[in-house]
């Protein structure tokens, strides 16, 4: 057994922690949170044009087209992590989050400021809770990750038949189940980041690679638990 290998398995056995833990887990919140932030600029801007939301909304062409370009982006950073370069991965995740804040500035129009404020803090609150019990528990969310994954899988194909049937009633069982699946996914993932970083040895370029694979799966649990709960508290008031 090489030496790196044996302090692994003792590291393991105490149940500690690598040294270059705490920043790689740093830098996971810290591209999350940018890219919220960056998504949440661009929505806004957007929305405060009526250029581009004539252009996005206007042009059947255009808003499928941003669509596939989310969906590109995010199968080819997931699928090609390995062979691209940190730094192209990250211009990637950034991209994709300027195009998925373009797709969702019907928000601005859509809901008042207070109402996407309110349930904006509400995701917060939420999603850091879920956070911080799937960091620190002792349990195996395995399980129930994968449950959760087949439960989305459900939520997607039940999505796509309703915008044909536009059933109000489907589509607020839809957001109270996205919730549920999201919230159980943040806890799960987080859970599975604490672990796959806690084995790296040095926050090298494959390490940050793993810690931006983490933000985005973050960034995905955040963006998707606000828009069902903005469903929710949209339609109340």
């Amino acid at each position: 057994m090489e030496i790196n290998d044996f302090e692994r398995v003792v590291r393991e056995e105490r149940g500690s922690l690598s040294l270059a833990f705490p920043a790689l887990m740093r830098k996971v919140y810290v591209w999350m949170t940018l890219a919220l932030a960056i998504s949440g600029l661009t929505a806004y801007g957007v929305a405060h044009s009526e250029n581009l939301l004539a252009l996005i909304y206007g042009n059947r062409l255009v808003f499928w087209g941003l669509i596939i370009a989310e969906l590109a982006l995010v199968f080819t950073v997931s699928a090609a992590i390995n062979r691209l370069s940190l730094t192209t991965a990250t211009l990637l995740f950034i991209l994709y989050s300027v195009v998925n804040g373009a797709t969702l500035s019907y928000i601005f129009a859509a809901f008042s400021t207070a109402v996407i404020t309110k349930v904006f803090f509400i995701t917060a609150g939420t999603f850091g809770a879920m956070a911080l019990y799937g960091y620190f528990t002792k349990s195996d969310l395995s399980k129930m990750g994968k449950i959760a994954f087949m439960a989305l899988i459900g939520l997607i194909i039940a999505s796509l038949v309703n915008l044909f049937m536009r059933s109000p009633m489907l589509d607020l069982i839809v957001s109270y189940a996205g919730v549920l699946v999201f919230v159980g996914l943040t806890a799960w993932d987080t859970q599975k980041i604490k672990q796959m970083l806690a084995m790296q040895e040095y926050a090298d370029e494959g390490a940050q690679k793993i810690a931006l694979m983490g933000a985005l799966s973050l960034y995905l649990d955040f963006i998707n638990l606000f828009i069902y709960l903005l469903r929710i508290f949209g339609s109340r008031d």
